[in-house]
């Protein structure tokens, strides 16, 4: 199978869905003049031309005219340039964009994506955060996280095609991650809310989303090396969350280990540990464990910056206490 990056694949499905429906557009700062900060964007100004707007610098801009677009009858996708900067339009997106089809009594819809690239990168305490949980907490939005190229395009061609508001949170350290992806007319759909048991396992049940599973990924082949088979569960969509996957895996395992590079107070980690305590308690053999960043802003200095960073070993040395 064919191999390409995360980037890439995120290409194919703009230009697959634009291809496909006209009315698919994107707009945003430099994305026809740079094709992305990332480079995400790529070859799309050139493959539909008009379709790829560049705008001023006005977050607050971009997403209340991304979601007139999408009441009008388009299908917007819009960029944030960085995650960071989500703060700046927070009325357009959990006033507006969340709340405009509830309020219009299901008579008007809003088919936008928001694609905000997050994530520690070198970029400092303004350029590096993961703020997936503020978002999973607002009804009215879907909030996805992809791991791996494959999901990346896929998830990203469901958002486009959900009639209502997704927020699609990319992080830049995938962008240039190979990984294989179906020739184009292959590939399955994907279902927003489903998760995937990644790795099957009868002793620990992991779950983690987005960059984090690099974690959940290493930390399983680490265990195994020491008999310990984990299960691995990428939740891909964060809102509405898979919670039937994890229970019944959690149901066999007797065991939960919850990792994301967010910072643990307030994560979505906790979200997921307080279901299972809830609704699973009885399964479990341990405490659950949750890992995330410390409670501070990320570092600029990369021997500082390396120090806010879960690393396999982590979950490893917590997982094997557990037995």
């Amino acid at each position: 199978m064919r191999k390409i990056t995360f980037s890439q694949a995120t290409q194919e499905a703009m230009a697959e869905t634009m291809a496909k429906d006209p009315t698919v557009f994107a707009m945003g700062e430099d994305l026809a003049r740079q094709g992305g900060i990332f480079g995400q964007f790529k070859g799309l100004p050139q493959q539909f031309p008009g379709r790829i707007i560049d705008t001023p610098i006005s977050e607050t801009f971009i997403i209340g005219g991304g979601v007139g677009a999408a009441l009008a009858g388009a299908r917007p996708v819009v960029d944030m340039h960085f995650a960071d900067f989500i703060g700046v339009p927070m009325d357009e997106i959990f006033n507006q964009m969340a709340k405009v089809r509830y309020m219009f009594g299901g008579q008007a819809k809003v088919p936008l994506v928001l694609r905000a690239p997050d994530g520690s990168a070198g970029g400092a305490a303004q350029h590096s955060q993961c703020v997936e949980s503020w978002f999973a907490h607002i009804p009215g939005i879907k909030v996805v996280a992809p791991s791996n190229p494959y999901d990346a395009k896929m998830v990203l061609k469901a958002a486009i095609e959900c009639d209502d508001p997704v927020l699609y949170f990319e992080n830049k350290i995938l962008y240039k991650e190979k990984g294989e992806v179906p020739e184009i007319g292959e590939e399955e759909p994907y279902t927003l809310g489903k998760a995937r048991v990644e790795r099957e396992g009868k002793d620990v049940t992991i779950v983690s989303y987005s960059i984090g599973m690099k974690n959940a990924r290493g930390a399983a082949d680490l265990l195994a090396k020491e008999g310990i088979e984990a299960e691995v569960i990428d939740l891909i969509t964060l809102s509405p969350w898979d919670k039937e996957t994890v229970l019944n895996s959690v149901k066999k395992t007797h065991r939960l280990c919850i990792v994301h590079e967010a910072v643990k107070q307030g994560g979505f980690g906790a979200e997921i540990s307080a279901t299972v305590a809830e609704e699973a308690m009885e399964y479990l053999d341990a405490p659950i464990l949750r890992y995330g960043a410390p409670f501070c802003p990320i570092p600029f200095a990369p021997t500082l910056e390396k120090m806010v960073k879960v690393v396999p070993e982590d979950l490893v040395k917590g997982i094997k206490g557990m037995f």
